[in-house]
């Protein structure tokens, strides 16, 4: 039979059959020793990956047990709209997580927070952006009037916070992520330290809060260095982030160190801006082994699979370009010192605010025609 010209096979040859099933057969049997392999290495990665993932501290987003309701027509004092969600800004392309710096609770079912971060990841412009919100901003708290910004977070933790800033300033807030001192201090030594570019009168408040605190084994001075590139233990970067200057004569201290909040607000976006510096030229196994020994000290509504996803993406996210910004922007607020909560921080314009941060955010993505409110404008998909 002509079969072997014609590139067919004999079948009626049981030589040709035993070659035939030996040659295939052995590739076939090389190529699935080798996806077996393949899967059983991935199946046990992502089982390994997923078992990390059972360590972060989940919240459940249950939004009918901690959403204030706010009447339709409310307006604050100054006859703007307070707004609720169906006039919040967001885009598909902006992911929006609130970062709380949170106090120790105590017997307090909240803590307080003298940090409040809003990090934007920006697909669009591929940028990291870090907005502060002044601890004594004066704003509507929904079901508890007016107050300091930060006290919602200790009228109704997290959620309420994000209530507070939702209907004041008009953007929606997607998650939310939660790390109290102690963590703070674990993470940063877990990561080995960080080195941060620090100043003499930084230097000098740092020192002087480790020893008068006994955090430095007696010591007065934990950092010896000349100002400059320094590099601090989780305490010391704690220290940093909390360091608003320091008054002299205050808690008997000897010393006068000049600062402020909007300071302290700049040192901690700083902080991790550098975190996220240190962090290029990381492969992705690196970053997982971040993740497996930081999740424990986190608090987030942030599900399994979306921590998955950014976790996929980090090493896209961490070569953007990280750019600052706070609220309220300079210009649009004033001191108050006669209201109930003390002196504030008081919006002068909240309209002109709420476009402000719009802009930051979703850049030329923000319509640009005439309206009362920039809030109930359409972002440009």
């Amino acid at each position: 039979m002509a079969g072997n010209a014609n590139n067919l096979v004999d079948i009626s040859s049981k030589t040709q059959m035993i070659k035939l099933y030996n040659k295939k057969g052995r590739v076939r049997r090389i190529l699935c020793l080798v996806f077996s392999i393949i899967f059983l290495l991935g199946g046990a990665g992502m089982i390994y990956y997923y078992s990390l993932l059972d360590t972060v501290n989940y919240v459940a987003d249950d939004k009918s047990k901690t959403k204030v309701t706010v009447p339709a027509d409310a307006k604050d004092t100054d006859g703007n709209k307070i707004l609720g969600d169906s006039q919040l800004l967001q885009d598909s392309k902006v992911l929006n997580i609130m970062l709380f710096g949170e106090d120790n609770k105590g017997e307090d079912e909240h803590g307080r927070t003298d940090t409040m971060i809003l990090l934007s990841i920006d697909n669009t412009h591929k940028k990291l952006k870090l907005t502060s919100f002044q601890r004594d901003t004066y704003v509507y708290i929904p079901g508890h009037g007016y107050n300091k910004i930060n006290a919602s977070y200790t009228l109704g933790g997290a959620p309420l916070s994000i209530q507070t800033i939702e209907a004041n300033f008009g953007v929606k807030i997607d998650r939310y992520a939660i790390v109290d001192f102690d963590s703070f201090i674990d993470i940063i030594d877990t990561l080995g330290g960080i080195e941060m570019e620090v100043t003499q009168d930084e230097i000098d408040y740092i020192n002087y809060q480790m020893y008068k605190n006994e955090q430095s084994d007696g010591n007065p001075a934990t950092i010896t260095a000349a100002p400059g590139v320094v590099k601090l233990t989780g305490q010391e970067a704690l220290w940093y982030a909390r360091d608003r200057g320091l008054t002299k004569g205050e808690d008997d201290n000897e010393i006068g160190i000049d600062g402020d909040d909007w300071d302290r607000t700049s040192r901690q976006r700083k902080l991790i801006e550098k975190m996220i510096s240190d962090l290029r030229g990381s492969d992705l196994g690196k970053i997982i082994s971040i993740v497996n020994s930081v999740g424990p000290k986190i608090t987030t509504n942030l599900k399994k699979d979306e921590i998955t996803a950014l976790v996929s993406h980090a090493l896209t996210y961490i070569g953007y370009e990280v750019v600052q910004n706070y609220v309220p922007k300079e210009g649009l607020w004033y001191y108050d010192n006669d209201t109930d909560a003390g002196s504030v921080i008081a919006i002068a314009d909240m309209e002109a605010q709420r476009r402000a941060l719009a802009e930051f955010i979703y850049e030329e993505k923000v319509g640009t025609s005439s309206s009362e409110n920039v809030t109930q404008e359409q972002v440009q998909q």
